[in-house]
């Protein structure tokens, strides 16, 4: 009876730990980190100090073993606060972070356009080469644009298999 109870116990520790991670990506997130999130509650989650974004400095930190790029801007919020450093972009390359449709690196195009064909505003487009001005081959982005929280949120493809995901503000350019 000992063995069943410590077993049960076990069983449900172990659920409660899987349960409280959050591999979720969306326009708005990827795990537990969130476009508009200010910087201090972001460095509570990473357990390290995060930098402004520079254009060359980048964050990387480590959410269960996965890393997550992310860069941190100042953002307006309001008269109050017109000066908040808060995330802006975001990028991962792991696996273990997929949509709730199940798309995540490692899904093909076909998976991408069968999942997202009736979304309201979505785009597929070639990389390019600023160097030859010319579209890179094989290499593209699938983006959704969410509008009413002015963010995207993209997935790279290269030879139709998902690379990478990034979630980040989109300022209209």
């Amino acid at each position: 009876m000992k063995k069943i109870f410590s077993f049960f116990v076990f069983a449900l520790t172990f659920s409660f730990m899987h349960a409280q991670e959050n591999f979720e990506v969306s326009t708005l997130r990827i795990g537990p980190y969130k476009v508009f999130m200010p910087r201090t509650e972001a460095e509570k989650i990473a357990g390290i100090k995060l930098k402004p974004t520079d254009g060359e400095k980048k964050n990387i930190v480590q959410y269960n073993g996965e890393a997550i790029q992310i860069e941190i801007f100042d953002h307006y919020v309001n008269e109050a606060n017109p000066s908040v450093p808060s995330i802006t972009y975001m990028v991962t390359t792991s696996k273990k972070f997929k949509t709730k449709s199940g798309i995540g690196v490692g899904s093909t195009r076909d998976d991408l356009i069968n999942a997202y064909r009736n979304y309201p505003n979505f785009s597929v487009r070639p990389e390019w080469d600023d160097k030859i001005q010319k579209p890179v081959k094989d290499s593209g982005y699938f983006t959704l644009e969410d509008s009413q929280a002015a963010t995207q949120l993209t997935f790279k493809f290269i030879n139709n298999i998902v690379t990478e995901i990034s979630v980040y503000l989109n300022e209209g350019c």
